[in-house]
């Protein structure tokens, strides 16, 4: 494990060197978090208590989308991106030839780049919105314990859905149209646009299924406490979709070894 910690170390300091873009990443959202304030209060003011938010909760749900976008990477995230490229130059060979598990590896990488950007630009918008508008805050240390795992889990669930795309280099030759498709799906499903809690009838219900709600969805419901099943029946649907995704990265990771292997004679 110390060989991964190391990994994850020198990831977070790879992208603290990034300062000024950063910045620039966290004022971009910030106005991004004015605008679609302006778009959810003209919602919510003609269609008050929409999925059960109130205007504060709408609000808030506003700028922890904002605050979350990168450290979660719904828009796809540089550590896959990387191995994608990877895969496709046939770089990974070297990556395999490692004494390490691939998946973890990168899994590690993937970590140290989402805890900088949720120091650097997960905090800064919600800070922004807060002073301006009367948001909505965990009411408990038992509900800030549950929205620190629950962005942990947000996390690794995306990370799966990352590592899956990327891999599939390995059949489909250039990945890149499998990561648009992934995409528009996780702009669509997890939140990005707008709260899956106001998506009607099936819609909503296969949209809350599937596991990109569990990257910005519900660790953002777990913060206002607006989970069906409470806080640990949402933490249980994140573990589920954790433990699938790791099993397919698994399986997927052990196939394209084979095909390595193979390919190289």
């Amino acid at each position: 494990m110390g060989v991964y910690w190391a990994i994850a170390v020198r990831s977070f300091r790879r992208f603290s060197t990034y300062r000024i873009a950063t910045l620039s990443g966290a004022f971009t959202n910030t106005v991004f978090g004015f605008i679609f304030c302006g778009v959810y209060l003209t919602l919510w003011h003609a269609r008050p208590g929409l999925g059960g938010y109130d205007t504060a909760d709408a609000l808030t749900f506003v700028w922890l989308q904002q605050g979350l976008l990168m450290p979660v990477g719904i828009f796809g995230a540089t550590t896959t991106i990387e191995l994608g490229e990877r895969v496709r130059s046939g770089e990974i060979a070297v990556d395999l030839y490692r004494p390490t598990q691939l998946m973890i590896w990168w899994m590690s990488v993937d970590a140290g780049r989402a805890f900088f950007q949720l120091l650097a630009r997960g905090g800064l918008p919600l800070l922004v919105g807060a002073l301006v508008f009367d948001l909505s805050w965990p009411s408990s240390a038992v509900q800030w314990l549950a929205v620190a795992v629950s962005l942990v889990f947000a996390v690794l669930v995306s990370f799966g859905v990352r590592y899956l795309v990327a891999l599939s280099g390995f059949w489909i030759t250039d990945s890149r149209g499998t990561e648009a498709a992934a995409l528009v799906l996780s702009l669509f499903f997890s939140g990005a646009t707008l709260p899956l809690v106001v998506f009607p009838g099936w819609i909503g219900e296969v949209a809350r299924a599937t596991p990109w709600a569990a990257t910005l969805q519900v660790p953002i419901d777990v913060w206002l406490g607006r989970n069906p099943g409470g806080a640990w029946s949402a933490l249980g649907f994140q573990v589920m979709w954790i433990v699938l995704l790791g099993l397919a990265g698994w399986v997927a990771t052990s196939f394209a070894t084979r095909k390595v292997v193979i390919a190289g004679g």
